[in-house]
C-alpha cells in the first residue's frame, strides 16, 4: 500500500484542525478511548458537538487557546492508501512552521471558510505551495452550511482563486465545497449540495499520483557498500533513497559531479533483486562499471540529466530572526553533500 503525504493550511479558524479530525474519525483511526477523552473535553468546554480539532491540537499551548502552534502530524490509512497528514498553522506569526510541514508533502490542502472568501493567509499559502513545488492544491471551501450550501458563493471563490492560481502559476487546483464539522464532502458525498458533481475530499486524496512519481530520476548515495570478505570481494555497492523518478536494471545513468555514465547492473531492496524501482524506496543498486563514487554523489538518468555549476539563482525561506546578508556565508546541504555557499546578491523580498 502506497504513501501519500499532505499538509492543511489556510487562515486561522478556517477549520483546518477540525478537517483532519474528521478524517481521522470517519476513516477508523481514532481509538475508542480517546473520542470518550475528546467527549469529555468538549463538554467541559461547553460545546454542543464533539471537537474533532482536539485530534491534531497536540500541544498544551494550543489546546488552552484553541489554535494550532507547532505542524502537528497525524497518520491514517483506508483500504486504498496510508496518508501522513501535517495540520499547518493559521496564524501569521506561524507561518514560516507551514515550511518545513510542506517540505516534502504531495499535496496542500488549503481551506477557505466560505463567509469570508479568501484571505491575505490564503494568499499566502498559495505561494509557499507554488515556492515549494507541491503539484497538487486542493481548495477546500469549509464551513458550506454557514452560508446555506450556496452554489453561487462555491462559484464566486472559484473565480477570485483562479486569478490566484494564475499568478502563482498554481497548474494542478481542485475545488471542494466541504463542511468539516458535519463531515460533507470529506468522507461522503453531502445530500445538502447535490450541485456538486466532483468527489469528495478522501476519494481525491487517494487518487492523487505522488510529486515524485512524476519527476526526473534522482538517487543521492548515502552509502558506498564494500564488504571485507572473498566471497563479496568485488562487490561494490551504492545504497540510498531514491529521491524522485525511476530506476530500471540496464538504464544508462549519469554520476554527479563527475559526469561518467555507466549502466545499472542491479537493483536491491532488502536483499531482494528488482527489475524497477521508484521513489521514494531505499534501495542499492550496482553499477556495470568500476567508477569512483562516494557519498553524497548522484546517480541521474541520462534523457533527464540534473544541472551543474557554481552560481545559481533561488528562492529562498529565511527563518532566521537576523536579517540575511549578501556576502554571508553558509553551509549548503542538499541530500547528502555539503558544501560552503556564499549570498552574492538579495534581488528581492
Amino acid at each position: 500500500m502506497d504513501l501519500l503525504r499532505f499538509i492543511t493550511a489556510g487562515s486561522v479558524d478556517d477549520g483546518k484542525s477540525t478537517l483532519i479530525g474528521r478524517l481521522l474519525f470517519d476513516s477508523g483511526a481514532v481509538a475508542r478511548d480517546l473520542v470518550e477523552a475528546i467527549e469529555r473535553s468538549s463538554e467541559k468546554s461547553g460545546s454542543d458537538t464533539v471537537n474533532l480539532a482536539l485530534l491534531t491540537d497536540g500541544l498544551k499551548a494550543e489546546r488552552e487557546q484553541g489554535i494550532t502552534i507547532d505542524v502537528a502530524y497525524k497518520y491514517f490509512s483506508t483500504d486504498k492508501r496510508k496518508f501522513i497528514i501535517a495540520d499547518a498553522p493559521g496564524h501569521v506569526q506561524y507561518t514560516r512552521n507551514m515550511v518545513t510541514g510542506a517540505s516534502n508533502v504531495d499535496a496542500a490542502v488549503i481551506l477557505i471558510d466560505a463567509r469570508h472568501g479568501i484571505q491575505e493567509q490564503t494568499r499566502r499559502h498559495s505561494f509557499l505551495a507554488s515556492l515549494l513545488g507541491i503539484p497538487h492544491v486542493i481548495l477546500a471551501i469549509n464551513k458550506m452550511d454557514l452560508v446555506d450550501y450556496s452554489e453561487d458563493r462555491f462559484n464566486e471563490i472559484v473565480r477570485e482563486y483562479e486569478a490566484i492560481k494564475s499568478r502563482m502559476q498554481l497548474e494542478d487546483v481542485i475545488y471542494i465545497p466541504v463542511a468539516a464539522l458535519s463531515g460533507e464532502n470529506v468522507a461522503r458525498k453531502s445530500e445538502h449540495m447535490p450541485w456538486f458533481q466532483g468527489q469528495p475530499l478522501l476519494q481525491v486524496l487517494e487518487s492523487l499520483p505522488h510529486r515524485k512519481d512524476v519527476g526526473p530520476a534522482r538517487f543521492p548515495i548515502q552509502w558506498v557498500i564494500r564488504p571485507h570478505s572473498d566471497e563479496h570481494h568485488d562487490y561494490r555497492g551504492y545504497a540510498g533513497q531514491l529521491q524522485s523518478g525511476v530506476l530500471e536494471q540496464g538504464q544508462e545513468v549519469t554520476l554527479l559531479p563527475s559526469g561518467k555514465r555507466s549502466k545499472i547492473k542491479s537493483i536491491e531492496i532488502g536483499g531482494e533483486p528488482l527489475d524497477r524501482a521508484s521513489a521514494p524506496m531505499s534501495i542499492t543498486l550496482q553499477l556495470e562499471d568500476d567508477i569512483d563514487i562516494s557519498r553524497g554523489d548522484m546517480i541521474v538518468s541520462n534523457d533527464d540529466p540534473a544541472l551543474t555549476g557554481r552560481e545559481f539563482v533561488a528562492h529562498l525561506c529565511w527563518m532566521d530572526q537576523s536579517k540575511l546578508q549578501s556576502r554571508n556565508r553558509f553551509i549548503l546541504q542538499q541530500t547528502t553533500r555539503r558544501s560552503v555557499a556564499m549570498v552574492q546578491s538579495i534581488e528581492a523580498i
